[in-house]
């Protein structure tokens, strides 16, 4: 999935990213970026990414460069 990063906060690792597909939002967690190529994130920064769900929430993980395809 491909998405834009709308807030993220270095200090803690948190943040939303709105999907392209539908325009939902989706939470980054402490650690979702964990193996990435990203130590960190900004604000409109679009990244390709995979969705997991957890306790009713929608959390991203595996995040890297480039494009999916859509």
């Amino acid at each position: 999935m491909q998405g834009v990063v709308k807030l993220y906060d270095p200090n803690t690792g948190v943040g939303v990213v709105v999907l392209d597909e539908d325009r939902s939002e989706v939470y980054i967690r402490a650690g979702s970026l964990a193996g990435s190529v990203f130590r960190l994130l900004r604000q409109g920064q679009r990244i390709v990414f995979e969705v997991e769900e957890s306790d009713g929430l929608r959390f991203i993980h595996s995040v890297r460069m480039g494009s999916d395809g859509r």
